[in-house]
């Protein structure tokens, strides 16, 4: 264990837990390495101890035990964030959720779904394939509902579909104390009191760990197309998409990737996509709606220096499409070899958008560090995949300053240092710079859900 986690004595925890779960209270050094670390740059921390519950019962047994021993509790989705979410920075007992993967119950008619922390998009998606509704938020991970509850995370439907802010109706939640509290019922709307839902969504597991959630539906689409557009510029592609959404074309996916990106992608995945700034677009509706759209689009992106608009209705190509656009960080490394991926975020206003990545990818041009860039650039929002060679310390060095420079470049441009990301450990201290006079009210909230801090500590905000 580390020198954090070493001064700290959880032997009475320990021993309770093994004592109610037996063998399923996993203490073993190369499990607990590995839920210490997720697909992050920052150094990994594991905890003590890794159980994997059945159900709400056993996650209440499990937090009344720490929190009478003041232990940590870290939950766990399917390990794909990417700030050191679940980092158990003063050790304790990591909740995995893998095991909570039912889906309770579809509510065709009200479009929403009940279910367990631990059911993945996939799962569900696949679980929904003949009931004409789909569930559209897509990190591009297979990441756990209960985990992009937790850090709010969206994905390339955001622009039309919204967040997970938006699609979670209600959350089932066990609380510091070990008791139980479910956020809201299921009506489309409420102005019943407190909104938690919203409060705990976003929260990262320090403030509750989810036990269930209601999750909204969406109809499948009569038609979908999906069509590929380069520009000379970045200036051209964000200018396109502005103008989309000022004519009010409801686009569900529009995806800016760089030259960069585009190159990797190429080698990857054998595709021959232009290496130039580049939109991937998708339109849902009716037939007559989704061609509409598609001339429409195709109209403004000439006029912004667009060249050949290429679209398709054809399944197998959209797949093929979109396949490629979230391999991207995989197909990076082929850049550098012996660079490890180190993806990060920030969104600002969609009017500052062009500015910022261009001020960006300038700052890392003139670096040398390799860094493709992708962008949901219908909602202000884009992403860098730096490749980092850990045993270079001039380069990580480098790597950090121009990712600072990146953050508060964002933040002054009154955007966030985060879009679907969140704050984890890694970017407690830009929140601090985006949100100075928030943290406080935060802190009072976090010390009135969670007294003995127990809850994820050290993440979002330090107590």
């Amino acid at each position: 264990m580390n020198e954090v986690q070493s001064k700290y004595d959880y032997s009475k925890t320990l021993k309770q837990l093994g004592e109610v779960f037996g063998d399923r209270c996993i203490t073993s050094r190369s499990v607990c390495e590995r839920y210490g670390n997720d697909e992050c740059f920052h150094a990994p921390k594991p905890p003590h101890a890794v159980i994997q519950p059945l159900d709400r019962e056993e996650v209440q047994k499990i937090v009344r035990i720490c929190n009478e021993f003041h232990t940590p509790v870290i939950p766990y989705g399917a390990g794909t964030s990417l700030e050191g979410n679940f980092a158990a920075l003063k050790g304790g007992v990591c909740i995995d959720s893998a095991l909570m993967n039912k889906i309770i119950k579809i509510n065709a008619e009200d479009f929403d779904v009940v279910l367990q922390p631990g059911v993945t998009r996939r799962q569900l998606n696949q679980y929904l394939k003949d009931t004409g509704l789909f569930f559209p938020i897509d990190p591009g991970a297979d990441a756990s509902l209960g985990g992009m509850a937790a850090t709010r995370a969206s994905g390339t439907n955001a622009v039309r579909y919204g967040t997970m802010r938006e699609n979670v109706v209600n959350v089932e939640a066990v609380m510091a104390d070990g008791s139980l509290v479910r956020t809201a019922k299921r009506a489309k709307k409420s102005a019943a009191g407190y909104d938690l839902t919203r409060l705990l969504v976003g929260s990262e597991g320090t403030l509750g760990i989810f036990t269930e959630l209601t999750i909204r539906l969406h109809p499948v689409p009569e038609s979908i197309s999906a069509a590929v557009c380069n520009f000379d510029t970045i200036d051209g592609a964000v200018n396109t998409v502005v103008q989309m959404i000022q004519c009010g074309i409801p686009v569900a996916r529009v995806e800016l990737l760089d030259a960069l990106t585009l190159k990797a992608i190429n080698l990857y995945s054998g595709t021959e996509f232009a290496e130039a700034p580049t939109l991937f677009l998708e339109f849902h509706g009716s037939s007559a709606s989704v061609d509409e759209q598609t001339v429409m689009t195709q109209e403004i992106s000439v006029e912004n220096g667009g060249g050949e608009f290429k679209w398709t209705k054809n399944t197998e190509e959209r797949t093929q499409m979109w396949r490629a656009r979230h391999d991207a960080a995989w197909a990076s490394k082929l850049l550098h070899p012996k660079g490890e991926i180190w993806s990060t975020d920030v969104c600002v206003p969609i009017s500052r958008l062009a500015e910022c990545i261009n001020e960006t990818r300038a700052d890392l041009d003139e670096s040398g560090i390799l860094a493709p860039m992708v962008g949901h650039v219908g909602d202000g929002n884009f992403h860098l995949i730096y490749l980092v060679d850990h045993d270079n310390p001039d380069e990580v060095l480098l790597a950090n300053q121009l990712h600072e420079r990146m953050v508060v470049r964002a933040i002054d441009m009154d955007g966030t240092c985060t879009g679907e990301h969140g704050i984890g450990y890694g970017k407690i201290d830009f929140l601090k710079k985006e949100l100075e006079s928030a943290i406080r009210p935060m802190a009072l909230i976090k010390k009135a859900f969670d007294p003995n801090n127990i809850l994820n500590p050290g993440k979002i905000i330090q107590i």
